[in-house]
């Protein structure tokens, strides 16, 4: 391509300064340097993992920054080094890397990378490059990248660490979601939570991460799925997806963790909590039965107190765990992920609420601040 070696001008949304709307500007992006990639994003979502670095109570927040990290391209040009990836390719940028080096990537025990150094607030790691420089410029400042994607600009330079590579008939439109919404809740059910055929689950929150969950219980064979949530018009999209009861909290006389204990007789076997919060969080863990019940937290709420945990409650046989980006090995599973769903076995088509043109970004916010939204898709 014409443009390799040379710095591209195209357009971003930056975000300035936190708890303000992001601005499309003009940027300057710098060729790749040694082992990486320069991408053209043609489709990204947003989540609310981008919306916490604009938060004003959010720790460690960095500005100006370019957002984004639920993103699809073409490799434009790669850097010295690069042998995996070659102009024309399509991608998906990772927030979560896979060195495939270091102890982590070497463990089958998580799909964490030690190439996040900063694990008690990871959203706040991969803001430079490995040399610790930005790639972006505007207006002669340089722009922090985010999660090392900043998939919010049309095109963005990524580590070939944190980058998976997919067949060329890839939809992008859709397989954006598997740069974080859609993996990570399917995954903490397949991978993290291993759910069981015949189980019985329950999943807080029906936003993109909820309603993967909910198809993750259901490949999973689960016999019962109670999908929770405060909003009622996301549950005929949840029963579609395999959802067998819905509840709506501000319906029911009673907190919903005990409705569900005495539905259950006793509790569920799994519970994923997919929305954020303290209150959510003691409601899950309250919902899964003694012995056996495993809950597991996905959600962040920013600002959030955290939850208190009796030695009692995991005394008596409960177990309490998280996930980041559903357990998956990022670099080598994604493209495994975006075939499934060529293939027909995962239905992305489901999430996605709405398309927009990229320069509506803050209209997409305002969809998911306002609940309206599960995913919307930016097109460039």
């Amino acid at each position: 391509m014409g443009t390799k070696g040379k710095i591209i001008k195209c357009k971003a949304a930056i975000a300035w300064e936190a708890n303000k709307p992001l601005s499309i500007e003009e940027v300057e992006v710098a060729p790749p340097k040694d082992h990486e990639v320069r991408i053209q994003i043609i489709a990204t979502a947003l989540c609310h993992s981008d919306a916490h670095i604009l938060h004003p109570q959010f720790e460690g927040g960095f500005f100006p920054v370019i957002l984004g990290h639920e993103g699809a391209g073409i490799v434009e040009s790669v850097g010295p080094g690069v042998t995996n990836f070659k102009p024309g390719d399509k991608v998906i940028p990772l927030g979560v890397p896979q060195c495939g080096k270091c102890k982590f990537c070497l463990s089958p025990r998580t799909n964490f990378c030690g190439k996040i150094k900063n694990f008690k607030n990871p959203l706040s790691d991969q803001k430079l490059m490995e040399d610790g420089t930005s790639r972006f410029t505007c207006k002669g400042k340089p722009i922090y990248h985010f999660m090392g994607t900043s998939t919010f600009s049309q095109y963005t330079v990524v580590s070939d660490v944190n980058l998976a590579k997919l067949d060329d008939d890839a939809n992008l439109e859709r397989v954006c979601l598997l740069g974080c919404g859609f993996s990570t809740g399917y995954g903490a059910v397949i991978n993290n939570a291993k759910v069981t055929p015949g189980s019985t689950c329950a999943i807080f929150g029906l936003g993109g991460v909820g309603l993967s969950a909910v198809m993750g219980c259901k490949a999973s064979g689960a016999s019962r799925i109670i999908a929770i949530d405060i909003n009622s018009e996301k549950f005929t999209k949840a029963k579609a997806l395999g959802a067998t009861d819905c509840l709506n909290p501000k319906d029911l006389d009673k907190p919903v963790q005990e409705v569900i204990v005495e539905m259950t007789n006793g509790g569920v076997d799994f519970a994923f909590e997919c929305a954020g919060g303290a209150k959510i969080m003691r409601a899950a863990l309250d919902s899964v039965t003694v012995g056996w019940g495993v809950c597991t937290i996905i959600g962040v709420n920013v600002g959030d107190s955290g939850l208190n945990v009796s030695a009692v409650e995991l005394l008596m046989g409960r177990t309490l765990t998280g996930t980041s980006f559903g357990g998956w090995k990022s670099v080598t599973s994604v493209p495994k992920l975006a075939a499934d769903y060529k293939n027909k076995k995962l239905d992305l088509d489901a999430l996605v609420s709405h398309t927009l043109p990229f320069d509506k970004v803050n209209e997409a916010f305002d969809l998911m601040y306002q609940g309206k939204s599960i995913r919307t898709v930016l097109l460039f």
